[in-house]
This record gives C-alpha cells, structure tokens and sequence, in this order.
C-alpha cells in the first residue's frame, strides 16, 4: 500500500509517493510559471495546475509503477488564497488571481475597516486573501463577477479534477476571509459583506476526512484500483506541520526560507491580528495554529551577498563558529515590508549604527541577527495571544547555517532542535493525510515528530546582550516609520 501527497506550490507541483511505514519511495516534480501582465498582478493558469500534476504523476508512472499502482490514498496542499473563479458549467472564468497579488489592496483595506471581519476571522483582512479579490473583480469585471458560480482554492480546483467534487478544508479555507474560524464554518455575514453567496461557497471537510474518490478514467489512467480516496489536505503551511509532526499545543517550527515562519500549534483558537499574527484552522479537528509571517529571511542573506560579491555561505563562514557578542550594527529585514506585527507593505529596510570600522563581516552577522529579531517579534505576538512555547524546531534554507541557529537560539532565548535529514515538507504532510483518511488511521501515531539530529542551546553569557539589542531594533521601526523614503 502506498499513498500520494500533490502539493501545489507556486512555483511547480511536487508528487511524493509514501509507502505504509511512512517511508518515502519516489517524488517528482513539474514547474510552474506566474504571469505579471500589470504591477502588482500575479496570476496562473489552472489548466496549468492539472498539467504540471499529469507531468509530476507521470515521472512517478515511469520510475514507480508498480508503487503508484498500490496508490490506496491521496492527499492534497497547495499555496493558499489564491481565486480560482468558476461558472455554473465548472469552466474557468479568469487566470487565478494568486496569494501575493496585490492589486486589491484598496479592497483589503475597506474590508478590515469592518470590524465583523477580525471578529469572525480573528485575522487582517490582507491584500492577498480571497475576499479583497472578488470584491476587485466586482468593482473591475463585473461580467465576470455576475457569472461565478464557485470560487475554489488553487489545491481544490485539483481536487475538482481528480474527484469531481467542489470541496475545500479547514486550514486553507482560513485564509479567505470568509471562515469563521472559531466556529470552523462558512460565515454567511462575511460573505454578503463582500457580496458573495453561501452557494458560491465548495463544502467544507477537516483535512484528515475524506473529500471524495478518485474519478475512475484517471485511476485507469494511472494504473491506479479503483475507490482511491482524496482526503481533504491543507494548506501549505499546515501541511509541512502535519510532516513535521507539529500537532500538540507548544509544539511549533521556524522556517528559514525565502520568508519566514514560526508556526504554533493551538488546542484552542487564540486570535491576535492587532499584531497581524494569522490565527488559522489546523489540518486536524479540534486544532488551530498561529503564524507569525516575516517577509525577508534568507532573502535578506541573499540580497546582501550580491550585493558584497559573495556567496551566501561564504559569508557566514566568515563568522566563524562560535557565536560573537550581538554586532554594533542592527539591521531591519523589511526589504519587501513586513507582516508580523506590523502589517506594512511600505516600510523598507536599513542599517542603523553604520561607523567606519563595519566590516563585511559585521554586516553580515546584523543580517542574521536581524531575521532573528523579525522572528521574536512573532513569538512576542504570538505571546500576547496567549501560545507558550519552550523550544522550536528550524526547517528550510537557512536551517543549515549552524551559526544562524546559534543566533536564533540566544535571540528566541529557548532551544532550538534541527530534524534529522528528510523530506518533511507539504507533500510528505500531505500523503500523511492521505493514509488517515484511507485507513482512518490515529492522527498521534502518523504525525510524530520527526527524529532531531541536534538541538542548539542559548548562551547564557550572552542572552541578556541580545535582549538589549533586541530592544534597540525595537524602537527603529516607529522611528523609521515617521521618514517615509
């Protein structure tokens, strides 16, 4: 027996086949292009979705046959928000308006002055959520708004292809604003808000139930039996925590990729979007998860190594392992704006502390450092809202950095703990949801943590540096703030 997770990420669709044991067998993936056809406007195509999908299932078919065909459950993720406009016939009425367009920020902004919304959702009301975009397409193309008959998220319309059926879950539908995300439901007020239907809306399912079967040509087409179950999945970032296993209160990650994320896991609902801390469903019932966004990361290492002529590792080499006292220099990762906490799309990076004797070296260790600050502003937000958490697990790029994580350790002032090697992403998360719905399956027993290589310590010698630091980068934002550039 076998199961399938399709993430749809997006920049391509990863397919990753999980036997019973939950050992990775085969993945493979299929690229994806965003069309940009105005500023601001990022879109795809969902045909596209279902053909980087064929193509991903393909290379499996072609390597793993007889694995794919034991192919018992599937399991779906994707990237979230994105509007995939449908009408009464199931055709696709425009190119998916993706999670980081923007062109409806004026509609975002009128939205969350409505105090409805963060009571019913317990989030901002940002520019890539789903509703800001339908409100644009009825203040924009009213031809097409007049004609939608389902709006689906982008992993949905997949699951539409591979079942037939209109059917979202839980954690992606969290990030619509359209959810009443205590009560885990549709909110009829939120959508006549925005002049949307109930009827417009697919079924909700939790993420480890069953969301239909798949449609029997493709099971043929794949050498696939027949009454392969799809399971309802998550959203990105839900499904990387169900591979990471980060399902109990006080459990939670950091990922150091391209942005940054730390994700908590809550028994209860705990919203606080005063400090723009998404409070969304989990994956699992009775379970929802905070995240604290950053929008710079290891984007903010990679900008300054072009910019220095160096690569990344190269530079954090230069600093050696032992951790350094905090550098003189503080750094504002907020080359793209910032979400948590301060729900800024305008404000812009800087140096502060600049002297003569700043070294390249002493540059690239305020960087580091000031992704670590970034990412104690979410776990003092999402403090406030009530989540304690005693350690972290880091995931992604700059995970590798061992002195990163030194930095993140003493900043965050808790350990940090660094899986073994795997693939514990959204398409391993996903074919977990896939085998407990198919086997209605233990959710403790499947989704354990993975095994941890190594944990890294604060140093107690240089903690109460780092606090003073910290409160430095603190007070430049409302100072940066006040001299738009």
């Amino acid at each position: 027996m076998t199961y399938l997770g399709l993430d749809l990420g997006t920049s391509g669709v990863k397919a990753l086949l999980m036997d019973a044991g939950q050992v990775i067998v085969a993945s493979a993936a299929s690229p994806l292009d965003v069309a940009r056809p105005h500023a601001g406007w990022s879109e795809q195509d969902p045909s596209k979705w279902i053909s980087a999908a064929e193509a991903a299932v393909g290379q499996l078919r072609a390597t793993h046959q007889n694995e794919l065909a034991a192919v018992r459950g599937i399991g779906l993720s994707g990237q979230m928000h994105g509007a995939t406009l449908l009408d009464k016939s199931a055709a696709v009425l425009n190119p998916c308006i993706l999670w980081n367009d923007t062109r409806s920020h004026a509609e975002a902004a009128e939205l969350d002055a409505d105090p409805v919304f963060r009571k019913i959702t317990g989030n901002i009301v940002f520019p890539g959520f789903t509703a800001p975009k339908l409100v644009w397409i009825r203040n924009n193309r009213p031809d097409i708004f007049s004609r939608v008959a389902t709006v689906l998220l982008p992993k949905d319309y997949l699951r539409l292809w591979l079942t037939g059926e209109r059917v979202s879950e839980m954690s992606d539908a969290s990030g619509t604003a359209w959810l009443d995300t205590g009560k885990r439901q549709w909110s009829e007020d939120l959508l006549a808000a925005s002049d949307m239907r109930p009827e417009q809306m697919p079924s909700l399912v939790e993420g480890s139930q069953a969301s239909g079967r798949l449609r029997a040509e493709l099971a043929a087409s794949w050498g696939m039996d027949g009454g392969v179950v799809v399971a309802g999945g998550a959203g990105d970032n839900a499904a990387s925590a169900i591979g990471m296993g980060t399902i109990k209160a006080g459990s939670a990650f950091v990922s150091l990729g391209t942005s940054g994320v730390l994700f908590a896991a809550n028994e209860r609902y705990l919203p606080n979007p005063e400090s723009a801390v998404h409070a969304f469903c989990h994956a699992i019932p009775g379970t929802w998860h905070q995240m604290g966004v950053i929008l710079s990361a290891t984007e903010a290492l990679n900008w300054f190594a072009e910019i220095a002529g160096k690569d990344s590792a190269e530079l954090t080499a230069e600093l050696g392992s032992r951790l350094r006292p905090p550098s003189d220099v503080v750094f504002l990762p907020y080359l793209s704006g910032e979400r948590t906490p301060h729900n800024d799309a305008r404000i812009r990076g800087m140096f502060a502390g600049l002297a003569r004797t700043a070294s390249r070296a002493d540059l690239t260790q305020s960087v580091l450092e000031g992704v670590a600050f970034a990412i104690r502003d979410s776990l003092e937000a999402l403090r406030s809202a009530g989540t304690v958490l005693e350690r972290v697990t880091a995931v992604g790029g700059g995970s590798r950095s061992q002195y990163w994580l030194q930095v993140l350790s003493s900043v965050l002032n808790m350990p940090v703990d660094v899986p073994a090697d795997g693939d514990f992403g959204a398409a391993f998360g996903a074919a977990r949801l896939g085998l407990i719905a198919t086997e209605n399956a233990e959710i403790n027993e499947v989704c354990k943590p993975p095994p941890i290589a190594r944990t890294i310590a604060p140093d107690p010698a240089l903690t109460g540096q780092f606090n003073d630091t910290y409160a430095k980068y603190r007070a430049l934002y409302p100072a940066l703030k006040t001299v738009r550039l």
